[in-house]
């Protein structure tokens, strides 16, 4: 399961983008927290702090109990904004959910036994077609990634979500199709010595018609000759 993480923070007093530019100045980055039949509430969280919670990979896809003036709110992060050119972030936008709410969550892929599949082992190499699956699952159930074992795979093997054992209560978000996680494909190098073997073999051919089509008008050419 996915860690709860904690991020304390305080009310904002004043609104728009002066207010905004003025907490970021100090260390602070705006944020708000919405939903579950209750009303906004404006907060700003310590930039240090966010950015480490950021740099674990899970932040997104974690229940994060924002600390406000000693009460704790259940969120779950739905989206940080970023400025273009320094990477800092500018706004964060939390969900508040109950303990056992249902949510929509991206959970990183990882994949596993590499080192026996027959594919890999004969060079082919794992073209990954989503690194995230969008799961439907309860609040405090959400897993921190879903393993995929790649054993068996051989080139042009697909791994599709129907090939996904998910943890318990958890379900695709995407119902309507049975759509491609991965696949394993040729190298690029393996296919170009086959195309050069296949235009050599389609070559061979018309070399072969040339060469008896010379050798009938040698003939030809001797007799005028005379």
């Amino acid at each position: 399961m996915s860690d709860q993480m904690t991020l304390a923070a305080e009310t904002r007093d004043r609104g728009g983008k002066g207010a905004s530019r003025d907490l970021r100045r100090n260390g602070r980055v705006p944020a708000v927290i919405y939903g579950n039949k209750q009303d906004p509430v404006s907060i700003h969280v310590e930039e240090k702090e966010l950015v480490r919670q950021l740099m674990t990979g899970h932040f997104m896809n974690s229940v994060v109990m924002i600390d406000i003036d000693g009460k704790p709110v259940r969120t779950l992060p739905k989206d940080v904004a970023f400025d273009v050119v320094t990477d800092r972030p500018l706004h964060v936008d939390f969900l508040r959910i109950g303990e056992h709410s249902t949510v929509h969550v991206n959970v990183p892929v990882v994949f596993t036994d590499e080192e026996e599949s027959q594919g890999i082992k004969k060079g082919g190499v794992l073209n990954v077609v989503r690194h995230e699956l969008e799961l439907v699952v309860d609040a405090a159930d959400i897993p921190a990634e879903i393993q995929i074992s790649l054993a068996g795979l051989d080139v042009g093997d697909s791994v599709h979500i129907s090939n996904v054992k998910l943890p318990k209560g958890a379900k695709s978000a995407i119902d309507d199709r049975d759509f491609t996680i991965a696949t394993v494909v040729a190298p690029s190098a393996l296919k170009s010595v086959e195309g050069d073997n296949e235009t050599e073999a389609a070559e061979a051919p018309a070399e072969a018609a040339e060469g008896e089509a010379a050798a009938e008008e040698a003939p030809a050419a001797e007799g005028d000759a005379e």
